[in-house]
């Protein structure tokens, strides 16, 4: 392979995993390490990537004009992208939100790219500037003196910006922080316009790198009690861990592999570790499920969390799983898509003496949470079959089943109840109308999948396709519609936790005929809840199902603005 090409495929990875080792990369593609630490050089002298220890991050940052601003991005910056990916998982479409002009803080901003109608008051030059390039997003970078070693703005003008302004959360750094002290500057211009920010905002989010703690400046700006979260890395002492703890605010480390969410200690209830082994953190819908399960266990206020990424990956799935039994957490939440795997995981966590509840994907031994496959299943079958009678006459040409063999049940069942649906209400279809294909779970390779059987159907015009979730619902449209073959299918996608399907329902003539909506955003609140009954010795039911409903174009709206 030429080093273009080399360099080409990298990205690709880096796009996928968003993190990857010199070592893992070095065998993916069977050169030596020095020859990879040279094709990272390269591409991170161009800003196509970051470097971090020991590899690599995917750069997908906005452009830097400032050459010290750049310079000080660069330091440890492995540390300020996972705490701004983190950061920006708690902003919400339509917030209003401070951001000031640190580095962690800019960095947040290619993690906002995809939410809409963000109202945003900055401080930081380079911060308003890659914000700017959101349409949907109002930025207001607040007037006064340019400070032009950190790119930002202070001064009476900035703090009259404020008046008459609800901030819903406010992301601020600081230049050291002590439980006792709080947060502090060196510049006390700067630190004035930060109090004001924090006396008029509902929460303050502090981003702080671990080698600013236990570090007291000249200016401080926020007391302990008076931030809700701190986010930091995992070189944090772990003597800081239990001093948060007996404090109001939530504390999250974010690790590489691991990251650990620490509510505030109440001595007089129990107080748990619960390990949460999420699908991947690249899914939209499995992050909004772990983004949920964080919310309700800060609700619950008894609940640390220990998260892991099982990158839709056998191999990561059972690195989770170690690291979890290492952490001695009190029970875990396995969320994984491959069946057998999934059944030694449980198998692995169980000879730890630790509970399981299996999210999604049942397996014998845990407490199954999550959606009813079958009646799921049927139910969007029966709405695909609705659409097919209103608009073609209850006739199709093919019918394309997506399986996922590797899923067991959770995929037969989900299929089976939707071919069955769909069956009765336009009847049996014949078996050679039938085509069958394995999604293996990989995006690019369903549509490829999809394109091929398209390309071999040129005359075809009236296609049902049976999937198993939003993504595979997604592949389908985007094979479709890069063939200008939109218009010949018709799907229903299974979940509707993703900005692309609800857009893709919302649109007119959409090649979604409905959708069955499990709202992930509350998949948090019953894992906690059916958690602490287990921990607490209660007899919990096998299974616990979630609600679900069909939505279309006209009811989307009920459930999402």
């Amino acid at each position: 392979m030429k080093p273009y090409e080399r360099h080409q495929e990298i990205l690709n990875l880096l796009r996928e995993r968003n993190e990857l080792k010199v070592t893992e990369l070095a065998e993916i593609f069977q050169v030596s390490e020095g020859t990879i630490r040279n094709d990272l050089d390269y591409l991170d002298e161009r800003d196509q990537i970051t470097r971090v220890r020991g590899g690599a991050a995917y750069s997908n940052t906005p452009q830097i004009g400032h050459p010290a601003f750049a310079a000080r991005a660069k330091i440890q910056a492995s540390n300020k992208l996972r705490i701004a990916r983190w950061a920006a998982d708690m902003v919400k479409d339509g917030d209003a939100i401070f951001l000031d002009a640190s580095t962690t803080a800019f960095y947040m901003c290619s993690f906002l790219r995809n939410h809409r109608n963000l109202t945003v008051l900055t401080c930081g030059i380079e911060t308003a500037l890659a914000l700017a390039a959101n349409p949907t997003c109002t930025v207001i970078l607040m007037g006064g003196i340019v400070h032009a070693d950190s790119v930002s703005v202070t001064g009476s003008i900035s703090e009259r910006a404020l008046e008459g302004l609800h901030i819903r959360m406010a992301f601020v750094s600081c230049a050291g922080f002590s439980v006792k002290v709080g947060l502090t500057e060196t510049d006390m211009e700067m630190a004035h316009l930060k109090r004001q920010v924090v006396l008029r905002s509902e929460q303050v989010v502090a981003l702080i790198e671990s080698s600013k703690f236990d570090k007291a400046h000249v200016s401080p700006f926020a007391a302990v009690n008076e931030v809700s979260h701190i986010l930091t890395d995992n070189n944090l002492n772990p003597a800081y861990v239990n001093e948060l703890q007996y404090t109001n605010t939530v504390l999250t480390v974010c690790g590489e592999n691991t990251t650990r969410a620490y509510t505030p200690h109440d001595e007089q209830a129990d107080h748990f570790k619960i390990g949460f082994a999420n699908l991947s953190e690249d899914r939209p819908y499995a992050v909004t499920v772990r983004r949920s399960l964080e919310e309700a266990a800060q609700q619950n206020g008894h609940v640390d969390l220990i998260l892991g990424n099982n990158q839709y990956s056998n191999e990561a799935a059972f690195e989770v799983a170690d690291r979890l039994i290492a952490e001695g957490v009190d029970l875990a939440i396995e969320y994984h898509f491959d069946v057998e795997i999934a059944a030694l995981l449980l198998d692995k966590l169980k000879e730890a003496d630790i509970p399981v509840i299996a999210v999604d994907t049942p397996v014998v031994g845990a407490t199954y949470f999550g959606v009813d496959n079958y009646r799921a299943g049927w139910d969007g079958g029966m709405a695909l079959g609705n659409w097919i009678q209103r608009h073609w006459q209850g006739r199709v040409d093919n019918v394309i089943i997506l399986e996922h063999t590797a899923g067991g049940p959770l995929s037969a069942t989900r299929v089976t109840g939707q071919m069955e649906g769909l069956c009765a209400v336009i009847g049996e279809q014949d078996a050679d109308k039938i085509i069958r294909i394995d999604d293996v779970g990989a995006a690019e390779i369903i549509e490829a999948h999809i394109t091929e059987v398209l390309q071999s159907l040129p005359k075809v015009r009236r296609i049902a396709v049976i999937s198993l979730s939003d993504s595979t619902a997604e592949s389908i449209i985007r094979a479709a519609r890069a063939l200008g073959r939109e218009e010949h299918l018709i799907c229903v996608a299974q979940g509707a936790g993703t900005r692309f399907i609800r857009d893709e329902l919302a649109r007119p003539n959409s090649r979604i005929a409905a959708a069955t909506l499990f709202r992930p955003e509350e998949y948090g609140k019953g894992l906690i809840a059916l958690a602490e009954r287990i921990l607490h010795g209660e007899q919990v039911p096998p299974a616990e199902y979630i609600r679900h409903v069909i939505v279309d174009r006209k009811t989307l709206g009920d459930y999402y603005s």
